[in-house]
């Protein structure tokens, strides 16, 4: 039950104005321009009417006191109104309800409910509990009586609709609607978010995949690595050890070959130095013998020159006994035949040509004796013969006995020359034999030593490759560490392979390059910091798993949203087809009432989007286009009303007159009052228009709806002002301050006339 209304600075009210509700049907009288209509429009304002226009105003200023000579202008007017919820009909925990709304200057306004700021929102939603609006049917304000027939299908639904409590289901309708928009834009922004950042979802997937991959192939690594160093650890120890023991035999050798090189160079200087001392006595000698050898020769040389005049002088001999061979000499004494003389001279010539012929003196020698024994017997043959004639002969063969002598002189002499030569350079080839021999061996402990340095060179550049591989082998291991971490060591427990020490270096080198390559696709695959990459993905993954759960929650819950929407429209429909029906059956009775019979119903229309309309704070109509344009074909349930006056013919609403389309409002009003009836009733002047006789069915109608809502009257016709049980007075000082009066019924009709 509506206790009271409190107006301050609100409009013409410009001082605190109270008004008490005790009765069930309340008149508020005064003459016109007094304000009283302003009580109904505080009622609009207070239940949280947006429309300036319902209120005779333009902007939020207009509605606070703008002031007077007498009273100062208002900085914010306010409406406060109080209920009686000892029957908890407004849906909270208060036995008393209180709304206040404010509005400031510049437009800003405040809501309250028992003290507390609250939302717009709140009071509507809480006022819906109670089939209570800003407008609607239950505030008729002066002029709008007619606007039940006036207003378009669409319009009148919605009155229709808040009249049958209908209006909490629209609420709820439209609270879902709003939450499913949301929701909808929520799904579009969860799937924005997801297509955003799903490229990088895919892009640090990867990276992950990468990481997953270096992973095992630092697993890979991490036995190979184990395998390679172990292998490569006991390798060096292994040379490390045969190149100690290797140094240590060098430095032995090395002290050996020193020392034999010491003496053998030794050595080599002694028969140097005794050949250099003995070789010149043992030359003189040689080269006495080989002058002496010279002087052999020179004889020789001249014994053939001999023997070539002793050929000469044969070959003389011989022509001379050619000639006279038969001839006898002068003693008479037959000479040698020519014949045999020249044979002779021949035979003797061919072996003087015989033995110069021979290079060695033995050989000219042997020539030289085989002549003279054929001279010898040449002459023996001969020998009377040659007592005749031989004188040539016997000079020839006495010259070639002496060269025969004198050559085997010579060849005795050149015997015992060359053996004394042969013993003498004997002697000097064995003092330099020697030397040489002590040079080979020097030579040869030279080479030794050269052989021995190579060997040490050799043994020093392995103990460098040995370092190189240890300085290399520890890098590895370091490099192992910051890529595979203290796992690395593993190598050190693990048991050195049984062939280790019997690989080939490449072998190992092989497992060298495998590490290698495994390393720098560790790099490719794990580049950056795989740490945060995973964590990041991670994170990443858990956001878009969140955001799909969410799109999911979303997706239920506008598949939930749009089955409460249809659930509440088909409630909607369901009560708005049984409350109309109810209209109807109240709406024949009033209407029948009131002009002593005829009929009007309420009739759904289907009317097109194209068709449907709404009004804008100044009234002006605006087609929903952007609804028809994605939806031609559909159509919206309005409501006409069909009206059959008695004893006429008349049946539209536009052929009605004022005073009968005034009657046919209250009807339709009072009508849908009775199907769902309001906490209370406004009626601002509804019945200006009537007649005396209309006035008093009003009066009378007035009270049977007074039994279900409680009603507040605005009006100047005394046959109502005789159904209310308090009336008030509304007068206007000269300062423009609506006041309010205490007045008795009889003073009231005073003030009415």
């Amino acid at each position: 039950m509506l206790k009271s209304i409190e107006l301050i600075g609100f409009k013409s009210f410009g001082k605190k104005t109270e008004l008490v509700f005790d009765s069930q049907i309340s008149a508020i009288v005064g003459p016109n321009g007094s304000g009283k209509s302003n009580v109904a429009e505080g009622f609009r304002f207070v239940l949280g009417e947006q429309s300036m226009k319902s209120m005779r105003s333009k902007r939020g200023e207009d509605l606070i006191w703008g002031g007077s000579p007498s009273l100062p202008r208002a900085n914010r007017g306010a409406v406060k109104v109080v209920f009686d919820n000892t029957n908890k009909r407004l849906n909270i925990d208060f036995s008393e309800v209180v709304i206040e709304r404010i509005v400031y200057r510049d437009g800003q306004n405040e809501y309250m409910i028992n003290g507390s700021k609250v939302r717009l929102r709140d009071v509507s939603e809480l006022l819906a509990s109670a089939h209570i609006g800003s407008s609607g049917y239950h505030i008729i304000s002066q002029g709008e009586a007619d606007r039940v027939l006036n207003a378009s299908p669409k319009e009148r639904r919605e009155m229709v609709e808040e009249a049958l409590g209908l209006k909490l289901y629209k609420y709820k309708k439209n609270e879902s609607e709003r939450k499913l928009e949301e929701t909808q834009e929520n799904i579009e922004k969860v799937e924005s978010l997801r297509r955003e950042i799903a490229p990088h979802l895919r892009f640090l997937r990867k990276q992950v995949e990468k990481i997953e991959k270096a992973r095992e192939f630092k697993e890979e690594l991490t036995a190979k690595l184990a395998e390679y160093l172990a292998r490569e650890s006991a390798w060096i120890k292994q040379e490390k050890t045969h190149l100690t023991d290797e140094q240590s035999a060098l430095t032995e050798s090395e002290a050996r070959i020193t020392r034999a090189l010491k003496a053998a160079e030794n050595s080599y200087q002694a028969y140097q130095a005794h050949v250099q001392s003995k070789g010149g006595e043992s030359g003189e000698e040689i080269d006495r013998i080989e002058k002496e050898l010279a002087n052999l020769r020179g004889l020789r040389d001249e014994s053939v020159r001999k023997l070539g005049r002793a050929e000469g002088a044969l070959a003389a001999v011989s022509e001379n006994e050619a000639h006279g061979a038969q001839d006898k000499g002068r003693d008479g004494i037959p000479r040698i035949s020519s014949e045999e003389s020249l044979a002779f001279a021949e035979m003797v010539k061919k072996g003087i040509r015989d033995a110069l012929a021979q290079n060695e003196v033995s050989a000219m020698r042997q020539s030289l004796d085989i002549l003279a024994s054929r001279i010898t017997a040449f002459l023996e043959k001969h020998k009377e013969v040659g007592k005749i004639g031989s004188g040539h002969l016997d000079d020839a063969t006495r010259a070639v006995r002496k060269l025969t002598s004198e050559l085997s002189e010579a060849e005795e002499r050149v015997r015992a020359l060359e053996k004394e030569l042969a013993r003498e350079r004997l002697k000097r080839e064995e003092g330099r034999e020697a030397a040489h021999n002590a040079e080979r061996e020097v030579l040869r402990l030279k080479s030794e030593e050269r052989a021995h340095t190579a060997r040490k060179s050799e043994c020093t550049r392995r103990g460098e490759v040995v370092s190189e591989r240890e300085e290399r082998f520890e890098e590895e291991v370091r490099e192992g560490i910051v890529l595979l971490g203290s796992d690395v060591r593993a190598w050190e427990r693990q048991e050195i392979p049984k062939d280790a020490l019997l690989d080939k270096r490449g072998e190992q080198e092989t497992r060298r390059r495998e590490i290698e390559r495994l390393k720098i696709k560790i790099e490719e695959y794990a580049g950056g910091n795989s740490g945060e990459i995973v964590k990041e993905f991670e994170q990443t993954k858990e956001r878009d798993a969140f955001l799909a759960r969410e799109l999911d929650d979303l997706a239920r819950s506008a598949v939930s949203l749009k089955q409460i929407i249809e659930e509440l429209d088909a409630k909607i429909d369901e009560q708005f087809k049984l409350g109309l029906s109810k209209i109807n059956d109240a709406l024949e009775i009033f209407f029948a009432e009131l002009f002593g019979g005829g009929s009007a119903r309420l009739l759904i229309e289907k009317i097109p989007v194209a068709s449907r309309r709404s009004r804008d704070d100044e009234g002006i109509d605006i087609e929903d286009e952007e609804s028809f344009k994605e939806n031609p074909e559909e159509t919206f349930s309005g409501l006409g009303i069909a009206v059959q006056l008695p004893r006429k013919k008349v049946r539209g609403l536009e052929v009605l007159s004022g005073g009968e389309r005034a009657l046919t409002s209250i009807a339709l009003i009072f009508a849908m009052s009775q199907v769902n009836p309001p906490p209370f009733l406004i009626l601002d002047e509804t019945d200006a228009a009537l007649d005396e006789a209309n006035s008093k069915r009003y009066a009378t109608m007035v009270k049977t709806l007074a039994k279900k809502s409680q009603l507040i009257l605005i009006t100047h016709n005394r046959a109502t002002m005789t159904a209310a049980g308090e009336l008030y007075g509304v007068t206007m000082s000269e300062g423009g301050v609506s006041k309010l009066l205490s007045v008795k019924l009889e003073e009231a009709e005073r003030v009415a006339k």
